[in-house]
């Protein structure tokens, strides 16, 4: 079993030398990868609507710090935990990842999400209700900016010609895993993903994995090739609205 440790976005404060000697003491201790979260706005609560985190608490941007935690660092994998994808441009995404994965040596691990918070997507200029199938057209774009020399691609979502990243990164592709624990989103982490990473309430794990078992199944997919990590949310909120929330 791997243990990971989660960058404590909200706590750690602002001190650079600080985030450098946590990161450092996280690779000493030998925890297997790094996860830091993500979220662009913070928001008040409005109409009814309250979020899980508010305009108080602190996000350091996601990719600006795993790429200075490749710089204080040497072996520890870095990943996102998990970036909100639908709500970004699918080309800025793949050149962010392409670098912090070419500056940490191939160590990087793209972890993402459909999120939970449409305000924060109203406020990206992004549509919330089309969030799962916009999600998974840009992993199929993601990988082929990864690994092509030129791109062309005409979708739903996307309308590109003869475009290309480079530098590319070390990997091609870098792994993508997805958070999330809706019925929606597993189905889609064992169609196109390299492995599963959500939060979870105890009293529903056994249930969220035999569903990914089901499906990679479903699949053709060797579910030992594929990667799996989650968290035990002890006092979740209750798991169908948890997963409601973060559905696609």
């Amino acid at each position: 079993m791997q243990l990971n440790a989660f960058f404590p976005t909200r706590d750690i404060g602002t001190d650079p030398a600080k985030i450098r000697d946590w990161a450092q003491a996280a690779e000493d201790l030998g925890y297997g990868c790094i996860e830091v979260p993500d979220h662009v706005f913070g928001a008040t609560a409005r109409d009814g609507w309250t979020p899980l985190y508010n305009e108080t608490d602190p996000f350091h941007e996601t990719f600006t710090t795993m790429a200075f935690l490749a710089a204080v660092t040497k072996t520890v994998t870095l990943s996102s935990g998990v970036l909100i994808l639908p709500q970004r441009q699918t080309g800025v995404v793949a050149k962010q990842a392409a670098e912090v994965d070419l500056l940490s040596g191939g160590r990087l691990r793209l972890g993402i999400g459909v999120g939970w918070n449409h305000v924060e997507y109203a406020g990206l200029g992004e549509d919330w209700s089309t969030r799962g199938a916009r999600q998974a057209e840009q992993v199929e774009v993601l990988r082929r900016l990864w690994c092509e020399e030129l791109v062309s691609h005409k979708g739903r979502f996307h309308d590109l010609e003869e475009v290309n990243i480079v530098p590319r990164p070390v990997q091609r592709p870098i792994p993508i895993w997805f958070g999330g624990s809706s019925d929606a989103v597993i189905r889609r982490a064992a169609r196109i993903g390299d492995g599963w990473m959500p939060i979870v309430p105890p009293e529903a794990a056994g249930e969220k994995l035999d569903r990914l078992r089901g499906h990679l199944a479903e699949f053709g997919r060797d579910a030992a090739d594929f990667g799996l990590e989650g968290w035990l949310r002890m006092n979740a909120p209750d798991p169908q609205a948890w997963a409601a929330a973060a559905d696609g």
